[in-house]
């Protein structure tokens, strides 16, 4: 469930700094609270999320596949042009959110095994 939550969080943040490009710096009314409704539903799942993921991989995932989804809404919604370096480095940031997963995933069952061996060896 946290992780729903999370892509939840990605989701309204996503839409929230979409909706603050259509805004134009706030002077288009509807988009402006748009954009403030996506970022407080942003961070209230976020925050879901954070009861059972570790903050590092939570809010890394958070910012990086937004970063990797606002470039994307840019493009297709506002044409935005983006070069050979800037997909390279969302490719980098990509690449960085699945280490991050990744690695923390195996922690875990580091983690669970440990305390297994722990509960043998005092009897329980």
């Amino acid at each position: 469930m946290a992780y729903l939550f999370l892509a939840l969080g990605i989701l309204s943040e996503i839409f929230g700094t979409a909706m603050l490009k259509a805004s134009e710096g706030f002077t288009k009314m509807v988009p402006a609270i748009g954009g403030v409704v996506g970022f407080g539903l942003a961070l209230f799942f976020l925050a879901l999320a954070f009861k059972t993921i570790p903050l590092s991989v939570a809010y890394a995932t958070w910012c990086g596949v937004g970063i990797a989804g606002a470039s994307l809404i840019s493009f297709i919604i506002w044409k935005e042009k983006l070069s050979v370096t800037g997909m390279i480095g969302i490719l980098f940031i990509v690449v960085g959110i699945v280490l991050i997963n990744v690695t923390a995933s195996s922690q875990a069952v580091t983690s669970e095994n440990q305390l297994d061996v722990e509960a043998e060896e005092v009897g329980l």
